[in-house]
């Protein structure tokens, strides 16, 4: 019988790292289409809710304000766009939980805002288009 050849730890070392290597090459195509499918997916609730009234191209106003840099804004605050008086004296800054419940109930946000008759979204289409607008928004 020949004794066990001993393998040092160094090459265990190699192995493990190596396999652990493998297996995130392996993952990733899949974790990347599900981040393009989740970015295609935002895209898409942005323009079948919001993309007739706004755009996410500043300084290019419409029936709605740009949303460029949205999260971060203040209410009401485009020098370039006439705001409604409710809108403009909001007084508060929007953030990704102010926008998904003004995308779903608007005046209970802000009564008296231009988005009439606007009937709102779901939550999780309100979501995606708040994630939308962030990454457009960079």
């Amino acid at each position: 019988m020949q004794p066990r050849q001993q393998t040092s730890p160094s090459t265990w070392l190699r192995v493990i790292t190596a396999a652990g290597a493998l297996t995130l090459l392996l993952s990733a195509p899949s974790s990347l289409a599900q981040q393009l499918a989740s970015d295609d997916a935002a895209q898409q609730a942005f323009n079948n809710a919001c993309r007739t009234c706004h755009s996410v191209k500043q300084g290019d106003n419409r029936l709605g304000p740009n949303l460029n840099k949205i999260v971060g804004r203040k209410a009401g605050s485009l020098p370039d766009y006439n705001y409604s008086s409710s809108m403009k004296d909001a007084g508060f800054v929007w953030d990704q939980d102010k926008l998904i419940h003004f995308m779903e109930k608007p005046d209970e946000v802000v009564s008296g805002n231009k988005m009439q008759p606007y009937g709102g979204v779901s939550a999780e289409e309100a979501g995606k288009i708040v994630a939308y607008l962030q990454a457009a928004s960079q």
